[in-house]
């Protein structure tokens, strides 16, 4: 049977090892928003091994208010150059400049950390009258592309939970940048998940771990899985106490969907 995510009132202090717990997988709770590519790896591996697989956010973000940004004394404009590193960024960094009824100039360069990031761009601006440089992947991409251009004025806009490698980098290499906080990252309501039941609950940030005890604060682990993705993620889980069954990446498995196959394939006893 499975385990509901709020099954009793202490957290896990059993001295069990993620070996013990192998048990068979049929069903898993991704904790952010379903793919919107009818290929995504996360549906074929539904099918393939015939599991139950379901999407929830269990973060949200919030726009931070005029008056709030205002507080940071952020010129825009005093900027030559932004860096994306997600959709919310772009989103809410282009709605502050429609308050502060700032238009940015075609001089402007934008800095993303993945081809999605920069196609969303073109909701705001023209993409072809602009310059845009894109990683190929990761940070350490996008990074490698920004150290070309010590010149730049750079300006940061993410939330006030981030992580730090970028603007450790910047400050490192001696840049002229500076953080702008334009959104908050929230605990999303999950009080619909009381008596729901998964066998695995996958987690991308410490703030989903953050988003699980805010609304279920009794949650005992029991025999449900956990999968972190990144090593800020899976420390949250241990700091927790709680058991950390499936952690990606790993170099058998970059991606989360590798480490959950490979974990399935082990517990549910197939070849």
């Amino acid at each position: 049977m499975m385990d509901k995510l709020q099954p009793n009132p202490t957290r896990v202090d059993m001295p069990e090892t993620v070996n013990d717990r192998m048990r068979k997988v049929k069903s898993i709770l991704v904790t952010q928003e379903a793919p919107t590519d009818p290929a995504s790896p996360y549906f074929k591996l539904a099918e393939k091994y015939s599991l139950k697989i379901d999407f929830r956010p269990f973060i949200q973000v919030e726009p931070v208010p005029i008056k709030e940004f205002r507080k940071q004394k952020i010129e825009i404009l005093n900027y030559t150059a932004i860096i994306f590193t997600s959709r919310h960024a772009v989103d809410h960094f282009f709605h502050i400049c429609r308050e502060l009824k700032v238009d940015m100039p075609p001089e402007m360069k934008y800095f993303c950390i993945s081809d999605q990031t920069s196609n969303y761009l073109q909701k705001y601006i023209v993409i072809r009258k602009r310059k845009i440089f894109t990683g190929l992947k990761d940070t350490k991409d996008l990074l490698d592309i920004i150290k070309k251009h010590k010149n730049e004025k750079f300006l940061f806009p993410c939330s006030d939970i981030r992580k730090s490698d970028i603007p450790d980098f910047l400050r490192q290499h001696n840049f002229h940048f500076a953080e702008a906080v334009i959104y908050h990252t929230v605990a999303a309501n999950l009080s619909d998940l009381k008596n729901v039941y998964y066998d695995i609950l996958a987690f991308f940030s410490p703030s989903g771990i953050n988003s699980l005890f805010v609304n279920f604060p009794d949650f005992k682990q029991n025999h449900t899985r956990l999968a972190a993705f990144g090593p800020t993620t899976a420390k949250a889980v241990l700091d927790a106490g709680l058991i950390l069954d499936i952690e990606a990446p790993m170099p058998n498995a970059p991606s989360m969907t590798g480490a959950l196959e490979l974990y399935i394939k082990k517990a549910n006893g197939i070849k």
